[in-house]
């Protein structure tokens, strides 16, 4: 039994960070390659939409871990993003339990970021195969499942927060106009915002000071 895990929304600077993790055996993966899975980034927003149900009728178990902007923050100032995503990634592992684990590394460092993953899981499961690569959504069918799940519900979860604040604030990136001035705009106002990234400090600090030149 093997286990992909992939995210969705690491670098966002709103809302919640999502990993994903996808159970299957070795007939499961031909038939995630004959519905065309691939990483998330190749398929278009509609495909990755059909796709979902389509992986979740497949695989043997699947889990989704929704990482609220609070909860980001809460690790952050605690230690860091690589070790969130992996206690994350734990969670899932210990959830589904497979022989092997295959991991999207998201540190510079494989050997270290390995290490804490073995850490986190537990002495109890040595037996329990690790392999974190880089690129492993686009070298491995189970991990590019888990990409497009994780995409799928982060997509699904900020469509959720636009309708509930009655806002569209573009993607939640940084690099996206829109999101930038509805931040700048709106930084005081919603508890959607990751205030431990620098974007938002930087809005915070220089509405601070507009403030105080103001007054």
């Amino acid at each position: 039994m093997i286990c992909g895990i992939d995210e969705a929304g690491r670098g966002p600077v709103i809302g919640p960070l999502v990993i994903s993790g996808v159970l299957i055996d070795g007939q499961q993966e031909e038939q995630l390659i004959k519905i065309g899975v691939k990483d998330s980034k190749l398929l278009s927003p509609s495909s990755r939409v059909q796709k979902f149900s389509q992986i979740q009728d497949i695989v043997k178990d699947n889990m989704i871990v929704i990482c609220n902007a609070d909860e980001v923050d809460d690790e952050i100032n605690k230690t860091n993003l690589n070790i969130l995503e992996a206690k994350l990634s734990a969670k899932i592992i210990k959830k589904l339990l497979p022989n092997k684990a295959i991991l999207d590394c998201p540190s510079n460092n494989i050997q270290a970021y390995t290490e804490t993953m073995r850490s986190l899981i537990g002495s109890n499961m040595d037996s329990i195969e690790l392999v974190c690569e880089h690129k492993a959504d686009f070298k491995y069918p189970v991990v590019a499942a888990a990409s497009i799940l994780a995409k799928v519900t982060r997509d699904s979860e900020i469509e959720k927060i636009k309708n509930k604040i009655g806002y569209d604030f573009g993607s939640g990136y940084p690099s996206d106009p829109r999101t930038i001035a509805f931040l700048k705009k709106h930084y005081r106002d919603f508890d959607i915002f990751r205030k431990t990234w620098a974007t938002y400090k930087k809005v915070a600090i220089a509405g601070n000071q507009s403030s105080l030149s103001t007054f």
